[in-house]
Formats: C-alpha cells, structure tokens, sequence
C-alpha cells in the first residue's frame, strides 16, 4: 500500500471526528439519545472507573451531578409540543434542590 493511498484511507476513517460534524452532533444531541449512545456511556464509564481508581471526589461528584442532571431532565421535562405546567416543574425544581443538597453536603460538610 503506497503512502497516497493509505493517508486516503486514514481520511475517510477520520471524517466523522471532523470539528463541524462533531458540532452538529452536539448541536442534534438530545438527552434521550445522550443515554442510549453507546460512546457517551463508554466515555462515562471509563471516566468513572477513572475517579474511583484515582479516589477524585471533585470527578465523582462532577459525574454524578451530570449523570442525575441528565435523568432529571429525561424523566420531568415534558415532550416536546407540550407545555409546562407545576405538575412537570415541581419535580424538577425539587429534584434540583436534592442534586444541589448532595453536592453541598459531600463538599462542604462531610469531613474525610
């Protein structure tokens, strides 16, 4: 395989990871598909494995405030076309509160 033809295929192996394909694919993203990616979740989970192995409370807690965020939003929002009302806000305004109390308590007030 000549050199031309291998940068070739190396190209087209590296177009997907291209800066305005990423963009769109952040732009297009939505929790719903967010959770059922199989690179988010991977990328998730070697990050956690990473934070647990290190011991970095500022990683786990960084973790688990995005991961409860992100169930937050998937289970109170409402669907799309439909409009808020206290039955959706409550929950998640309560929800909120509880991430919130979380990452106070294991940053300021729990002692190692």
């Amino acid at each position: 395989m000549d050199q031309a033809a291998l940068i070739d295929k190396i190209r087209t192996i590296l177009t997907p990871f291209e800066t305005e394909n990423m963009v769109r694919s952040l732009k297009t993203l939505t929790v719903k598909s967010a959770i059922s990616n199989p690179w988010f979740v991977g990328i998730f989970l070697i990050v956690a494995f990473y934070a647990v192995v290190v011991r970095s409370k500022f990683v786990l807690s960084l973790l688990f405030a995005s991961a409860s965020i992100l169930i937050l939003i998937r289970y109170t929002m409402p669907a799309e076309g439909d409009s808020l009302s206290v039955s959706s806000t409550l929950p998640f305004a309560f929800g909120a509160l509880a991430i919130g109390a979380v990452l106070i308590y294991l940053f300021f007030i729990k002692s190692e």
